[in-house]
Formats: C-alpha cells, structure tokens, sequence
C-alpha cells in the first residue's frame, strides 16, 4: 500500500485539514490501490473514476477557500450496489436489476455528500443482499477465502486500503459479517436510527444501514453524517443525534459488560472463542465490571430471523421473481420461492415473539451496559465451502453458522459494533461484538475504541 492508503480515516482527515495532502493526492491514491487490487478482489462493482477525480477537485477548491465542512471532507468512500447514486444503475449486483437507473442519490448518499466526502465507486454486495458470501469478491487477507457478506465487497474495500469507509446494509448481519472476516470495523445502529430510504430492502422490519471502516473512531465520524430522522423510511425514529466522537478516548472503568453463558459460545471455532476471552480478560483489566449473562428466547432467534426475514423478502421480490425468475441466482432464487410458502401465520407468530424477545433482553439490560460476544462464530472459510465442522458430526451449513450470533442484533434491533481482536495462526482475522440498549450507540463505540487503544489489530494491513 502507499502511505496514505495505509492510514485511518482521521489521519487522513487531519492532514487535508492542515492543508498538507489534497484530496485529489487521497483521491488518486485510492483509485491506484484499487486498480492494482481490483483483479485480485474484485470489491467493486463499479469504480467512478472520473467523478470521484471531480469531487476531490471540489473539495481541494472549498477547503484552500477556507470552507472545511468536518472530517469527510475530501474522503473517498464506498457505496454498496444497494444503495441508490443519481444517475446510475442500482443493480443490486443482479441481473435482474441491471437496466434499472436510480434518478437520485438514496439517503445516505445524499448525507455522506452534504459532509464533503467522495463517492469512489459501489462496491459488490451477495445478490439482492440475500446471503453471507459476496461471491464476486474475495477477501485480501487471503483470495481463496470469502470477504463475508452481504456487504463483501465494502469489506474487501475498506481493509485492502481503496476507500476509507465504505456503507453496508444489515438484515442478519451484513455489515459485522464481512467487517468481522475482513478485519475492519461493522457499526450496526439502532434500527431507525439511519435512513435507509432509496437502499435496496431484503427485509424491511430487519434492514439496517451503516458504515464498514478501519477503526471504530472512523465508523463515529461517519455515523455523525448518517444519524437522523428521515420520514421517507417508515421505520425511522425522531430522535435527537448525538455527537458520536464524544464517546472516544475514554476508557472502560466500571462499564458494566454482559458475557454470555449460553448461545454465543455454542459451536465457536476454538481461536475465535480464545481471541474473544482475552478481549474480554483485557477489558476486566482495564476496569470493566464483568458478569455472565443468560440470552433469552436463545431458541428461538434462528427461528424469528427466518421467518421474519423469507416472507418480507419474498414479497419485495414478488413481480420481480415472476417477470424475470430466471436471471436471479439459484441460491437467492430458492430462498424467495421458499418464503412464498411460508404461512401468514408462522410470520405473524415471529412478529409475536420477537416483541417478547426485545422485552426480555431490555430486562437483561438492566443490570448491565453492553454485551460482549464474538460476532462471528468462524473466521472467514473457503470460496465455495458449503458447511462447517464443529467436529463429532456436528457439521453445520456455512448460513446458518455466520448468521447465528449477529441475528440477534437484528431482531431485537439493537445497535452493534464489530471490531477486530486478533488473528488466527493462519493469519485470518478475528472480531468480537458490542451490543449496547436502543439509541446507545456511543456506549459500544466507547467501549470498542478503548480496546483498540490498548491493542495493535487495526494497525494490521492484508499483503494482497
């Protein structure tokens, strides 16, 4: 990587501030990281080369003026193929979407330009962000492995150095997926506490948006532009904004965190449970009052997600599938022909427990601040590899294994941020999770900002 690729969004926001980078110089760089990656990676779905070159122009223009909106002035960031960019295709990366021209910028587009930054390009996503495996990309810290998903291809981006930061989309954990195998940062908010209006839906009750990046500092900044109500989103909530940054540089002295004693360490790879451990081990150091917690409904979770998730899918997808079945994938294909069998029942009774769930777990929040748990089960496997074996026959399909410990965020709808915490002996990368109360999203950034303070993991680069 060059040198400016190689830094966090801060540095790079602090050195166009002090005039001694442009962002055409950060622009460019990032347009020949990506070029030199892209064969191996394939992150984008589309590199904008020539706007993006026009934006930093702009950019260059308002700050030697004198007019520095904040830190993502002048920063090149990644869209992920969902969400809407005036005047080109949202393909979803599908097919069936590739003629389809957004006429303008969805919400956080819109945001993320008020705030200066620049649109590098749109990154791949698993189709119609209907899987966990991204398969047009590929992950740097190793090309024979997955990046995760359905956000790959913004983790694939942020962690091989082409964009700074780049928007996921979360309906069963899409952006703490590729952020966790990826080796980057997946921030999870409050379902309503960001826009998802002009964003692509898979399952409008569980989508949520939010940023991948390198650090947990830089996903604050980011969310300070993307925090808001916005009544186009039904699911959106009024309600003030805070200043995200606050909750940075602060340590974790008696921050109460609740460890699981059930579901979160069931069939974990035994390198992640250890990375994990001694995350938590440190944060106790460091102050952190720890105590072991039970999830409730553990059951159950699996169950809601899916019946929440097929049938909302499936109707989103409703005409698209009769018009054009056969140019979706035939693993997304099967997943919205299953959801149009599942009865109005089963999804009412998920929508049931679900608000019995979100009850349970406020009262276990009661007695703590955050929930500290892996947020992935395994680091990231082969391209192509279909189950995982926990060994004694316990072999489990690669879906459900990466999709278990982040639904629960999802159908409670409560804020999540994955951060790195080590590497396996292969070198792959290893995250654990924290889940905070409703609109506490400053209290998992506190908390996930202290540990990368008192570590190196960030600091990491994939050779690729």
């Amino acid at each position: 990587m060059s040198t400016l690729t190689e830094l966090t969004l801060r540095d790079v926001a602090a050195r166009i501030k002090s005039k001694d980078v442009s962002p055409v110089e950060v622009t460019q760089a990032c347009l020949d990281r990506a070029s030199a990656t892209e064969d191996k990676l394939n992150a984008f779905s589309m590199v904008m080369a020539d706007s993006a070159m026009a934006e930093a122009r702009t950019a260059e223009a308002e700050i030697a003026s004198g007019n520095w909106r904040g830190e993502l002035h002048g920063i090149p960031v990644g869209i992920k193929e969902l969400y809407d960019v005036a005047g080109l295709p949202t393909t979803s990366s599908s097919r069936v979407r590739e003629n389809w021209v957004a006429e303008a910028d969805c919400a956080s587009v819109a945001q993320l330009r008020a705030a200066g930054a620049v649109v590098l390009g749109k990154t791949h996503t698993h189709e119609f962000a209907y899987g966990i495996s991204t398969p047009n990309s590929r992950n740097p810290w190793d090309t024979d492995r997955m990046p995760g998903g359905s956000s790959g291809g913004s983790g694939s981006s942020v962690a091989a150095g082409s964009t700074y930061m780049s928007m996921g989309s979360d309906t069963g954990g899409s952006i703490r997926i590729p952020a966790s195998v990826c080796g980057t940062v997946g921030l999870k908010p409050t379902f309503g506490r960001c826009s998802r209006a002009g964003v692509t839906s898979l399952s409008w009750s569980l989508d949520h948006v939010g940023p991948l990046a390198r650090t947990v500092a830089d996903a604050a900044v980011s969310l300070n532009a993307l925090a808001g109500y916005d009544p186009r989103d039904p699911g959106s909530v009024d309600i003030p904004v805070e200043d995200y940054t606050a909750a940075l540089g602060k340590d974790v002295k008696g921050m109460r965190i609740g460890v699981p004693k059930n579901y979160y360490f069931d069939n974990v790879d035994t390198e992640v449970e250890a990375h994990v451990r001694a995350a938590i081990d440190l944060l106790a150091g460091e102050g952190a009052v720890i105590s072991e917690v039970e999830i409730p409904y553990a059951d159950q979770i699996m169950s809601v997600e899916f019946a929440i998730c097929l049938p909302e899918a499936s109707e989103y997808h409703r005409r698209m599938l009769r018009d054009r079945p056969d140019l979706y994938t035939e693993d997304v294909r099967l997943f919205l022909e299953a959801g149009e069998l599942m009865p109005a029942t089963r999804y009412v009774q998920a929508l049931r427990v679900r608000q019995l769930m979100q009850r349970a777990w406020a009262s276990m929040f009661s007695d703590i601040d955050v929930i500290v748990a892996p947020a992935t089960a395994a680091p990231a496997t082969k391209v192509g590899q279909e189950t995982i074996d926990w060994g004694g026959g316990n072999e489990e399909p690669i879906t459900p294994a990466f999709v278990r410990l982040s639904a629960p965020a999802n159908v409670t709808g409560l804020p999540s941020t994955a951060t790195p915490c080590g590497f396996t002996d292969g070198g792959l990368p290893v995250a654990f999770q924290a889940i905070a109360r409703p609109f506490a999203e400053t209290t998992s950034i506190r908390l996930c900002d202290a540990y990368q303070r008192m570590t190196d993991w960030t600091s990491r680069r994939p050779a690729v």
